[in-house]
């Protein structure tokens, strides 16, 4: 019997004409820009910017903060999402809306306000002092901002995993005597990997790239606290458009495999889950 029901959207192949299009003006012709730019420089120029010891510098600190705030986030973004979801309490709403302040505010506002917590003479900062703990201007100071701007993805993403998490299973490992630790380990983490590892590469990606809200609380030393895309404005505001490309292309590619590695750990977890 023929299907006669209409279908909400066109045919494959003018969907794909407009997803093909949108995607080449919004993202592949912009990128490849990015890579025609670097090409201008010879084989010696390219290796000779992308090699300078204060670019290496500003790599290590970019990817080492990233990495470490998107750990911080996996923790104690499931943290949050667990409390918001499976409990009830004054003002879950409001905090549930509070987790979605890093993505409506500015970048250097939330740059501004940080620098003034975590600065020496902040409210934070002052207490860490005494102790001859120095958080704003420092590694540390990069990742809390990282960490802030962060948290919203790991919480967003975890969340509507852990709100259709059937509690029949964790009920039915009690009743066959499994601690609680076991049962977090054995039967719900299991169920959160794809949701957390999604989370955990989202809140990387926005670290590798953001700006606003680290270069205030950084402190922009060459070679301690400055970030690759602190390093890639400062050779726009040089004219050096070739050399900001170049950083830009590396960093791009070295972000892509990293991505791609992270992905492949979530198919992997998603192939697990399927065949339990």
């Amino acid at each position: 019997m023929r299907n006669t029901s209409k279908r909400l959207l066109p045919g494959f192949g003018l969907t794909m004409g407009f997803s093909l299009l949108y995607l080449s003006l919004l993202v592949l012709i912009p990128l490849s820009a990015v890579f025609l730019k670097a090409a201008t420089l010879s084989w010696d120029q390219f290796w000779q910017t992308v090699l300078n010891p204060r670019v290496l510098a500003s790599f290590r600190l970019t990817f080492l903060t990233s990495l470490g705030a998107a750990a911080v986030n996996a923790v104690f973004g499931l943290l949050v999402a667990w409390v918001l979801v499976r409990y009830r309490f004054p003002g879950r709403r409001f905090l549930d809306g509070l987790i979605d302040i890093p993505f409506a505010l500015p970048t250097a506002v939330a740059g501004i306000a940080l620098t003034t917590l975590y600065a020496d003479s902040g409210w934070i900062g002052a207490l860490f002092a005494p102790l001859g703990i120095k958080l704003a201007y420092t590694p540390i100071g990069i990742t809390i901002a990282l960490v802030f701007i962060g948290l919203p993805f790991v919480v967003r993403t975890v969340q509507p995993v852990l709100q259709e998490l059937d509690h029949s299973f964790e009920e039915a490992s009690a009743c066959l005597g499994a601690s609680r630790t076991r049962t977090l380990w054995k039967v719900v983490l299991p169920e959160l990997l794809p949701a957390l590892l999604t989370g955990f590469a989202l809140a990387f990606a926005r670290g590798l790239g953001e700006y606003g809200s680290v270069v205030f609380i950084s402190g922009n030393m060459p070679m301690k606290t400055e970030i690759a895309p602190l390093l890639i404005m400062t050779k726009l505001e040089q004219f050096d458009y070739a050399g900001a490309t170049a950083i830009a292309a590396v960093l791009l590619v070295l972000s892509f495999l990293l991505l791609f590695v992270i992905n492949g750990l979530q198919r992997r977890a998603n192939r697990v889950q399927r065949q339990a």
